[in-house]
């Protein structure tokens, strides 16, 4: 589909939640921490979104201020790493929030772990409300559980908020066969199913997330955010990126926008 003919169709999703790792929000200098213009410029384009009425939900990872498998595997406790991982969640979101409410995006950041001076805690009926509102609601603390990654938060997240996509923002086009920055030759997918994914392990989000999308028909599209205009294009139904979703046996009982689209 063009852009032009998306833009005619109108939105292709009435409700999506987009999945941002820490890394989006890095400083690409330092290699961690919170880079306030990159921050911005997500923002700008999530704002694009919501600004032809789609519903926006986010889940934002923390890895680049702190990765808890990381550190557990330097024999530091699983758990306390974890939840340290969670808090870090919680700069990024309240950083995101910040930039999106200077461009003109109502916000809501709700925390799994409570911490009502600064966000709300999470509660789903609370959370669906806001997004009826014309509100973005910001999902940070991943599940609120050590040994759960933010992708398996997402998948969660998305399924209580009963969106019809996770859209997972990447630095990459899409899925690729192999690394796209070693191996120029990488080939990249348009359309996976979910078994795929979990057969030939590519790193598209956790197998506890795959799993989680795939008994839900849950379709997860993989993108370049940092491709100016990629995000709207997308939701316009343009083909960005790579489509994961259901196919055949797999999954039932939940719409497949991207079936519906041909794609």
């Amino acid at each position: 589909m063009s852009e032009a003919a998306g833009a005619q169709a109108g939105p292709a999703f009435k409700r999506v939640l987009v999945k941002l790792s820490g890394e989006a929000f890095m400083d690409s200098t330092l290699g961690y921490g919170v880079d306030t213009d990159t921050v911005a410029a997500m923002a700008e384009e999530l704002a694009e979104v919501h600004a032809v009425g789609i519903e926006l939900a986010l889940v934002v990872g923390g890895g680049n201020i702190w990765r808890g498998a990381q550190e557990s595997a330097r024999s530091m406790d699983r758990a306390t790493a974890d939840f340290m991982g969670m808090l870090a969640t919680v700069i990024n979101a309240l950083a995101l929030q910040d930039a999106l409410e200077q461009a003109g995006v109502y916000t809501r950041v709700q925390t799994a772990i409570t911490m009502q001076e600064i966000a709300e805690p999470h509660i789903r009926r609370r959370a669906l409300r806001h997004l009826e509102k014309g509100r973005v609601v910001i999902f940070a603390g991943g599940t609120g559980n050590p040994y759960f990654s933010t992708d398996t938060a997402a998948a969660l997240r998305a399924l209580e908020m009963d969106a019809e996509a996770i859209l997972k923002a990447t630095k990459v086009e899409g899925v690729y066969d192999s690394d796209p920055v070693k191996n120029p030759d990488a080939k990249m997918f348009r359309r996976l199913t979910y078994l795929e994914v979990l057969n030939r392990e590519l790193e598209v989000m956790d197998a506890t997330a795959i799993s989680l999308c795939m008994d839900n028909s849950l379709p997860i599209v993989v993108f370049n955010l940092f491709e100016h205009g990629n995000l709207r294009r997308l939701c316009l139904g343009d083909e960005v990126g790579t489509v994961v979703a259901a196919s055949g046996a797999e999954g039932a009982g939940r719409r497949d926008p991207y079936e519906e689209q041909g794609m």
